[in-house]
């Protein structure tokens, strides 16, 4: 076994390979960019070693900069995680010239799967059944519209050096082919340097399985399929282990057709072998082709871990070491269900946009499995993928699992960034979801409920009130002689802002009024009937949905929207003070009235130049928030 290895990647997965590596006693390299310098998987590693600036281009796809930090630290091996250089055979080979071993699959092994076409025609070979549809060489425009034809729309126009969804397009009739052919090719063309496309049937009720497989360069198993059907603009949202309506059969099937494709390259190390599968009548023995493998790890790899028991990582890291496989296929079964879901910083209602900001506060239940590479405090930076965590929960069967997975997603607490947590709620507890009813289109089908922007409720809105007043100010506790204490708050989201008002009965009693309707609120278990936390001059409310708050001065805020004539109260509170009189002329800025609200004095001053024409308040009286005090108008 090794004694030290490099982690040539950052975020959740070089922490998840420094987990395994630490239970195994060999030593870990971490390497940072600028933006990375204080991430957790850099004070997690025994050493770590500064790669450059923030850019993946000058950081971690850097292999020369990886390797020379692998032979400066003595480590015998590097593992690349996923993205960055984990598929590239060119590093691969650079790191075998230079006397260190690969955690993963040979250069060859990669090159066989790296472009779709060759790779199908590959499996062909093998006996994997691939679906129809053109692979050849052949790019002409017109000769890939006959061959379109041949195979029958629907069909799918995709990138052969392509990946996420970059470079492909569905086309439903012969009218449209030319178009989307161009715009595909000028996808991949600036997307992968690479313009050439293949054309394939397209399953109207596609489903997305992949089959786990594991090598040691001359034999292979498989650990059982992963249903990866949940997905949004082709990106897996939720995963889970077994396949919903599976049977023996099909699992058998399924299963032997990926390791033909794992033995056909004399593959070693972890992958994954994808199948697009027909899900319109259940699943049949005939029914499933081979998509693409994946020569790594895979981000989902939790869930097979969870069902198998197996250490997908450990298993790595012996093959690499010159082990033969840990385990025979005899000797690997599935215990339970296993779900796993990808919390990321992003702006669901804006269409899953990319997210950034600093995470002021973090929190994860403990009956799941949390996969992470940030903290509170850490930034989630435009750099890098934005994936804040996975979640991954197990349980004796789908139903109860899947409550699990609901309880878990339920208990996770973010406050900082905008983030996926409330779509992956509703996710969780979409009908179709919960029966196993899954295809590829399930998000989009429910889209307008899945990925609306939610409104908070007036008791969000209370309970935001009702926080930021206690923590800003102390406990909301005690009675004036002649009345319970009020307190204005004013909260701002979304560019709207609500005049919340408290009444304080007690030390764990308190209303508020949110305009026409009124709101009692009970302390519990320290908090006003949901969770809630102040950070930043924000107020976050964690509960089915969470919704962060901008605490508004009142005062400022009056003064802001006082351009006109009057001026009003900003909150309740004593008149202290009357500085002017009627016919008075004041000047912007002049100061009118003082008034004594949430235990301090206020100067509320002059909005405009102007001539007072009604002073509707005097020394001593107590006012409600949004009362008329003085009323101007222009000089004569």
């Amino acid at each position: 076994m090794f004694t030290k290895i490099l982690i040539a990647n950052r975020g959740e997965i070089a922490c998840r390979v420094i987990q395994t590596a630490r239970s195994m006693g060999v030593r870990t390299v971490a390497v940072y960019s600028d933006a990375d310098a204080q991430a957790l998987h850099v004070t997690q590693a025994d050493e770590a070693v500064r790669l450059g600036p923030a850019p993946v281009a000058d950081s971690y796809l850097r292999g020369e900069l990886i390797i020379q930090a692998a032979l400066d630290t003595g480590a015998e091996a590097i593992h690349p995680g996923y993205g960055f250089l984990s598929e590239n055979p060119d590093f691969v080979d650079a790191v075998t010239a230079a006397g260190l071993i690969f955690i993963g699959p040979s250069a060859d092994a990669i090159r066989a799967m790296g472009l779709k076409d060759a790779a199908k025609a590959l499996m062909v070979k093998a006996g994997v059944p691939v679906v129809p549809g053109y692979h050849g060489d052949r790019q002409e425009p017109d000769f890939l519209a006959d061959q379109a034809a041949k195979i029958g729309y629907p069909v799918l126009i995709k990138a052969v050096a392509g990946g996420g969804g970059k470079g492909m397009r569905l086309v439903e009739k012969a009218a449209d082919f030319a178009e989307n052919l161009a715009s595909a090719q000028a996808e991949a063309q600036t997307a992968f340097g690479n313009p050439d496309v293949l054309i394939e049937k397209y399953i109207t009720a596609p489903r997305h399985i992949e089959v786990q497989v594991f090598g040691d360069g001359t034999d292979a198993v498989h650990l059982f399929e992963r249903d990866c059907s949940l997905q949004r603009r082709h990106q897996k949202v939720i995963e889970e282990a077994p396949a919903p309506g599976m049977t023996c059969a099909v699992r058998k099937a399924m299963g032997d057709a990926a390791v033909k494709a794992a033995k056909a390259i004399g593959y070693a190390g972890a992958g994954t072998v994808e199948f697009i599968v027909d899900g319109s009548d259940g699943l049949r023995t005939d029914g499933f082709w081979f998509m693409e493998m994946n020569t790594r790890l895979q981000v989902e790899h939790p869930v097979t871990e969870a069902i198998t028991g197996v250490d997908l990582v450990e298993w790595q890291l012996r093959v690499a070491a010159g082990d033969a496989l840990p385990s025979q296929q005899d000797e690997l079964s599935i215990t339970g269900h296993a779900f796993e879901a990808r919390l990321y910083a992003e702006d669901v209602p804006a269409g899953f946009l990319p997210a950034t900001g600093v995470i002021d506060h973090l929190s994860f239940p403990t009956h799941a499995r949390i996969d992470s590479g940030v903290t509170a405090g850490d930034e989630i930076s435009p750099w890098y993928d934005p994936m804040i965590a996975k979640v991954t929960v197990h349980g004796p069967d789908r139903a109860r699992a899947l409550q699990s997975l609901s309880a878990a997603l339920d208990a996770i607490q973010v406050a900082g960034t905008v983030t996926n947590l409330g779509f992956l709620r509703h996710l969780a507890r979409a009908p179709d979801f919960v029966s196993g009813d899954v295809d590829t289109g399930l998000i989009e089908r429910h889209s307008d409920t899945l990925c609306a922007k939610p409104s908070p409720t007036p008791r969000d809105l209370a309970v935001a009130a009702a926080t930021a007043a206690e923590i800003a100010e102390g406990p909301l506790t005690g009675f004036t002689l002649w009345q319970p204490p009020q307190r204005l708050i004013v909260l701002k989201e979304a560019e709207e802002e609500t005049i919340a008002q408290l009444t304080v009965e007690s030390a764990n009693t308190c209303t508020v009024q949110i305009g026409e309707t009124e709101v009692r609120l009970l302390r519990r278990a320290g908090h006003w009937g949901s969770p809630a936390i102040l950070h930043n001059g924000r107020v976050t409310v964690f509960g089915t949905e969470s919704f962060t708050f901008e605490i508004v001065n009142p005062l400022a805020r009056s003064e802001e929207a006082m351009g006109g004539d009057t001026v009003l109260a900003p909150m309740p509170g004593l008149v202290r003070a009357v500085a002017v009189d009627v016919g008075q002329t004041v000047e912007e800025g002049d100061r009118l009235v003082v008034l004594e609200a949430m235990k301090m004095e206020h100067v509320l001053r002059a909005p405009r130049a102007g001539v007072i024409a009604d002073v509707a308040v005097a020394t001593g009286d107590q006012v409600t928030a949004g009362a008329l005090m003085i009323r101007l108008e222009d000089e004569t």
